[in-house]
């Protein structure tokens, strides 16, 4: 009999216990637990190693009660019933019995454990909770019926219940199928692993300490009695990925066992951010390692800032993929999420003279100690080379030999769910070169063209979005999205075959998630795997294509959909390009029969474009095939069944979804903004608003309360503080924290309208200017803040960006101005910088002119934070104002069905006198640089696309109503307080349970635990 130390499960009264050493448990690991829990959870590896062919003679486990004799303690004779477990050892099965046990108020007096076969007896030695035992025919059958209702019941066995042949027994017998177990040496190597790894990593002060200190100096590799906070910080991620590991492997493993239906994410970018406080708060041991720390001399917030953002993307897009993953994780769904590992991330913006310029982002220098690189895991990529037809069992078939080849390494990032032990997988790929290739060209001797081969490998995932206005830079960006497919699709069919003989039942258990047009390369490289290499035939392959793949697009004009050239596509990939043609003359023939030969119709929706440059359309292959496909947000599902895929939506109306985005307020509450988290938990009375953001509502009658105005006012002065000190220490610019912060940060671009705003803060200057001194004390101070980046080739963006710093130069040294107007640039914005801005933020405005905005994450993120919008009637927007009410934000602005009438007018369009008097300051040079500024001037003067003119009156008055509300605190912290109270709308909790009921088809598959009956 194997012997288990009695930390193993927790008792109120202690017994003592003898247990295999095959639990794995962990004290203090979920955090949510109540000190007094009565079991831990098990380890998955206990459920899913393989039986013995050889097992005892019967197959199926059994529960049975009886009357034990007495047994001897050091303390006396005790006499007790005997609750006798024979089964195949799974997950949670000792926390779910002594959870029953303790529930119905019984008393564990022994538990002892044996091996029979390959099959465990577990012996419980139990009283009645007066110490006596239990032999009240009623109590035993009560017993025996919750113990039968709380074995679980997901096995293909029946359930019998009655007397044993024991005359002495009464009892249950849960039948179940044998599942075969490796015997002999096999299991005894098995037993010596187990054992080895008898718990799960410890999460007190102490343990964590050790754990620190030991990747000190084994994984750092510093004296533990001399190491700096970078150091630390080192040492302090490993031990946390530590127990992200132990979670992700638990969490695979259950995965594989139950083989639920999976959803696979596809996306070329990922904002991750920072990782180290989101793991902490998921795992519940923030305060255990800030305790830690702080006993070593650290604090937990400095070496946090140690971190570098993982910038593996640009923008709401890629920051929409990393909020989607971590929902997928907390909500316990069975999710992959597959990008590329860029070794250089989205460029580091510098300012110099006001002029943006570029470096790379060598966000890798230092490792990533989140990361493991899975050497074992890699797949083949081909490119370019020649197709040819051959006979294959009587039958042709196209073989493509491929004129290069490079291999995908995976590198695995552990995403951990909030309140559950369910960890997740982002799978990134690499690009190294082919071993075959590298050693013939070392064998030959050409050292110059190996490497010049590796190098062209690796440039595959070198850069995040790569210059595409040259022929070399469009060929890196298909590499790359090819080369991310392709090792994604290898992976998924990999892993479903490892379990499936039978492609028919893939539909069941794959779900494909295209974000945006990226990706969308997957759908031809599932069929060109399905026909080429698994053999089946083109209809049943379509057949299966079709019902795997899910569509999200992003963009809302035509001239933003994605397409490449076929000279391009056809030398890159050559099978490819022909499976193209082949979808599209099926669809285009399938499209004849329902609409008729209306030419101008096959031609729009035809997945080629015949046009100057021949194209592909991977918008419309994507729609084509898809069986849903999604706007993000009501105004951008209206777009796409009205404008950009109007001729689709009349032909499949079924297909077109709306799943307006969200973010995760773990991240934008509890990681960002603690003060706010630790407020909203007192006034709501729970934290389970954290998991079920809907709860935010409750705070709805407490929006009057002089006592949560308050606090709620002291909260927003704290985090304003926070970023006033990153402003001076950033630009040396001093703010008054009594000033209303108002923030721009977005992406630069002209729809966003970066230069409306710098308009109206230079014509809010000019009146302070033209003031006298009665009329200044009048005015609410303004801290105007704006963050962003331009593309690099965007010269109309970097030139806003200039004249916010010319701009900024000449208020902010304007001693008549002071404290009344400030304008701070702050630059190589990020996802880390966010977290400073979005929390002290009183205002933010999302300025787009309406119809550009698909839908707009970031109003969402200051909404959570209970910043006030001002803000058109664009994406998102539209269904705040549903959720909080148009008295609770600043609207201004052209509607969207009155943008194409006012853009009719052109040149011939009237500039109001106050744009005309800004544009005017402007031209004379009053900001410096006026010949370089002309054409910015030009631009509103002239076609004025994007309507600053038309909308600046309107967003003039808009400004004033935000003066005039934030004068009246009372009512300015009502509306915070309101918009705080609305946004659980807009979680990605709730857009990924839509996709998740609504587009995928997948359930939860929730890991369980201790509190999992």
């Amino acid at each position: 009999m194997s012997i288990l130390p009695s930390r193993f499960l927790t008792f109120h009264h202690q017994p003592t216990l003898a247990f295999s050493p095959f639990p794995r448990s962990s004290p203090s690991s979920i955090f949510y637990a109540p000190t007094n829990s009565v079991s831990r959870p098990l380890r998955a590896e206990q459920c899913l190693q393989p039986l013995s062919a050889a097992s005892s003679s019967s197959s199926f486990s059994s529960v049975t009660v009886e009357n034990s004799e007495d047994y001897s303690e050091s303390d006396g004779t005790t006499a007790t019933t005997q609750f006798v477990i024979r089964a195949r050892n799974r997950i949670g099965l000792l926390g779910i019995i002594t959870r029953v046990f303790d529930v119905l108020g019984l008393r564990v007096e022994k538990a002892t454990v044996e091996f029979e076969g390959d099959y465990f007896v577990k012996r419980f030695f139990v009283t009645d909770s007066r110490g006596a035992r239990i032999e009240d025919p009623e109590s035993l059958d009560r017993i025996q019926k919750a113990l039968l209702d709380a074995i679980d019941d997901d096995c293909a066995g029946s359930v019998t219940a009655g007397p044993t042949t024991s005359t002495t027994t009464r009892g249950v017998v849960v039948r179940r199928p044998g599942l075969g177990l490796g015997s002999g040496e096999r299991g005894a190597k098995a037993e010596r692993m187990f054992g080895l790894m008898d718990g799960f990593l410890k999460n007190d002060p102490i343990s964590l300490q050790k754990d620190i200190l030991y990747h000190v100096e084994y994984t750092v590799a510093r004296s533990r009695f001399s190491f700096d906070d970078f150091e630390a910080y080192q040492a302090l991620a490993h031990s946390v990925r530590d127990r992200l590991i132990e979670r992700s492997h638990d969490t695979q493993l259950y995965f594989k066992r139950k083989d639920p239906k999976r959803v696979y994410f596809l996306s070329l970018e990922f904002l991750m951010g920072r990782s180290l406080s989101n793991s902490v708060i998921n795992l519940g041991i923030r305060d255990q390692y800030a305790e830690a720390l702080s006993q070593l001399g650290f604090e937990f917030e400095v070496l946090a800032e140690q971190e570098g953002d993982a910038a593996l993307g640009n923008g709401g897009l890629a920051r929409l993929s990393a909020c989607q993953m971590d929902s997928m994780a907390t909500l316990d769904y069975p999710a992959w999420g597959y990008g590329l590992r860029y070794q250089y991330g989205l460029f580091r913006q510098v300012i110099l003279d006001g002029i943006q310029h570029e470096q790379p982002d060598f966000w890798l220098n230092f490792g990533n100690p989140w990361e493991t690189e899975r050497v074992h895991v890699t797949y083949p990529v081909k490119s370019y080379g020649t197709v040819e037809e051959e006979i294959l069992n009587g039958e042709k078939c196209n073989v493509w030999n491929p004129g290069e080849l490079v291999e995908a390494v995976a590198y695995d990032n552990p995403i951990p769910g909030y309140g559950t032990r369910n960890t997740i997988t982002l799978r990134l790929w690499a690009g190294k070169p082919s071993d075959q290739r590298d050693m013939e060209a070392f064998n030959t001797g050409d050292y110059i063209n190996a490497l010049v081969s590796r190098q062209k490998a690796e440039n595959i995932s070198s850069v995040l979005y790569p210059d595409d206005r040259s022929y070399q830079g469009k060929e890196l960006r298909l590499k790359q999205q090819y080369f991310f497919v392709s090792a994604s699709i290898q992976d998924i069919i990999r892993r479903f075959k490892d379990a499936h003989s039978n492609f028919d039942e893939f539909p069941d258990k794959v779900a494909l998630q295209l974000n945006d047009t990226h990706p969308s390369l997957a759908i031809v490289e599932v069929m060109r795997v399905l026909v080429d290499e698994e053999h089946l035939d083109w209809n049943k392959a379509w057949d299966i294509v079709c019902k795997l793949f899910s569509f999200t697009i992003h963009a809302v004009i035509a001239e933003g959909l994605e397409k490449i050239p076929v000279d391009l596509l056809g030398s890159l990939l050559p099978r490819h390009l022909q499976i193209i043609y082949d979808i599209n003359f099926n669809f285009v023939e399938e499209l004849k029969k329902r609409i008729g030969l209306d030419y101008d119709r096959l031609s729009r929706m035809s997945v080629v474009e015949e046009a100057a440059v021949k194209s592909i359309r991977m918008a419309n292959l994507s729609v084509v095939c898809a069986h849903t496909v999604n706007g993000v947000s009501t105004v951008h599902s209206e777009l796409l069944k009205t404008k950009l895929f109007k001729d689709f939506y009349e032909l499949w109306p079924e297909k077109f979804q709306c799943k307006t985005n969200g973010v995760t307020q773990r991240r934008w509450i509890v990681v960002s903004n603690p003060s706010l988290c630790a407020l909203l938990s007192k006034w709501l009375g729970t934290e389970a608003w954290i998991r079920n953001v809907d709860l935010l509502t409750g705070l709805r009658e407490y929006a009057d309360d002089a006592d949560l105005q308050q606090e709620w006012m002291m909260v927003k002065k704290v985090n304003k503080m926070r970023l006033a000190e990153y402003i001076e220490a950033m630009s040396g610019v001093k703010v008054s924290l009594d000033a209303m912060f108002d923030v721009q940060t977005k992406r630069i671009h002209e729809y966003k309208r970066q230069l409306l705003n710098i308009l109206g803060i230079i014509h809010r200057y000019d009146c302070i200017k033209n003031m006298d001194k009665s009329q200044q004390s009048k005015v609410v101070p303004r801290v105007c803040i704006i963050g962003g980046k331009a593309a690099p080739g965007y010269e109309v963006a970097k030139k806003i960006i200039k004249l916010c710093h010319a701009v900024a130069e000449k208020i902010n040294n304007d001693s008549d101005v002071g404290d009344l107007l400030k304008l701070v640039f702050i630059p190589d914005y990020n996802v880390s910088l966010a977290e400073v801005v979005i929390p002290g933020a009183d205002l933010s405005q999302h300025l787009s002119t309406a119809g550009h905005e698909a839908s707009g994450t970031g109003s969402m993120k200051f909404l959570m934070n209970g910043c006030l919008l001002l803000a058109t009637e664009d994406g998102s927007t539209v269904e705040i104002v549903e959720e909080i009410g148009a008295e609770n934000l600043f609207l201004f602005g052209a509607k969207i069905h009155e943008v194409p009438e006012l853009r009719e007018k052109g040149p011939a369009h009237d500039v109001p006198l106050q744009c005309a008097h800004v544009l005017r300051l402007i031209r004379d040079g009053h900001f410096g640089f006026q010949d370089y500024f002309q054409s910015l001037c030009d631009s509103v003067e002239g076609d004025d696309f994007y309507l600053l003119s038309s909308d600046f009156g309107s967003y003039l008055e808009a400004q004033a109503a935000a003066d005039k509300a934030f004068a009246d605190p009372k009512k300015w912290t009502k509306m915070s307080i309101l918009s705080t109270a609305g946004s659980g709308r807009f979680s990605s909790d709730r857009t990924i349970r839509d996709y998740a009921e609504k587009s995928w088809g997948i359930e939860p598959c929730r890991f369980p635990s201790e509190f999992d009956g």
